[in-house]
């Protein structure tokens, strides 16, 4: 694999719509060129028998078992209620009625 050039990180850069300095495009290039060499020794790992896997470890259920458990009575959420109406909350209008 050869080295990224100044020109292709000039490139990149103007994709991506940063201004670089002519240092930072060296700086830039031989960082990216570490890079790419790593993720190529990455690949050349003889991995044929590994299956892909979405996580290095197992992953397990961590929620509590659902259990039904009694509820507060309806008369009793309903007591602290600044306005009651029909059995519910009643709430002030955010939105007008759509016709």
């Amino acid at each position: 694999m050869t080295a990224i050039s100044r020109d292709e990180v000039a490139h990149l850069a103007h994709l991506a719509r940063l201004d670089v300095t002519e240092t930072e495009l060296d700086r830039f290039a031989q960082q990216l060129d570490v890079i790419l060499q790593s993720v190529q020794r990455i690949g050349e790992v003889a991995a044929d028998d590994i299956p892909p896997t979405s996580h290095a470890v197992p992953l397990t259920n961590v929620y509590r078992e659902d259990v039904p458990v009694p509820s507060l009575a309806r008369e009793d959420a309903l007591a602290g209620a600044p306005d009651v109406a029909e059995e519910r909350f009643r709430v002030p209008r955010i939105l007008g009625e759509e016709e």
